[in-house]
């Protein structure tokens, strides 16, 4: 089973044009999610207290996954960006929460994921900040 740590307040920081999230607590051991545009790329930085897991998905291929996604009943998630070794799999709770598992694969042996859900207001920040209704 998966245990998914939900997210649910967001900041936006100018100066470097990256968006973070974290729980409403604010506490360095809770986990966090931060974005920042990097040209066609967006580096995207997973972390629960020292664990990091860093993916760096391609900018158009994150938001045509994001404008297309649905709910589908029984699965978390549902597409994925990425390769077949440091992907971000993608999927809508059925409370509209952005599900999202960030996963490095080391071999047919096993992998490291971090489990996170933006709540709906911190998940519309994220569609706005990386402009997803324009593409639909």
């Amino acid at each position: 089973m998966r245990n998914f740590q939900s997210l649910d307040t967001h900041r936006n920081n100018p100066e470097s044009d990256s968006l973070e999230f974290f729980l409403n607590a604010e506490d360095d051991d809770q986990p966090r999610l931060a974005l920042r545009r990097e040209g066609i790329y967006v580096t995207i930085s997973a972390s629960y207290g020292p664990l990091e897991i860093a993916l760096r998905p391609r900018y158009e291929d994150l938001v045509r996954t994001l404008s297309r996604l649905t709910v589908v009943e029984g699965l978390h998630t549902t597409r994925q960006v990425g390769t077949g070794q440091a992907y971000v799999a993608l999927g809508l709770s059925a409370e509209d929460d952005l599900l999202m598992r960030l996963t490095i694969v080391a071999d047919a042996t096993g992998h490291l994921s971090l489990n996170l859900a933006l709540r709906q207001r911190a998940k519309s920040a994220l569609y706005e900040w990386l402009e997803v209704a324009k593409v639909r």
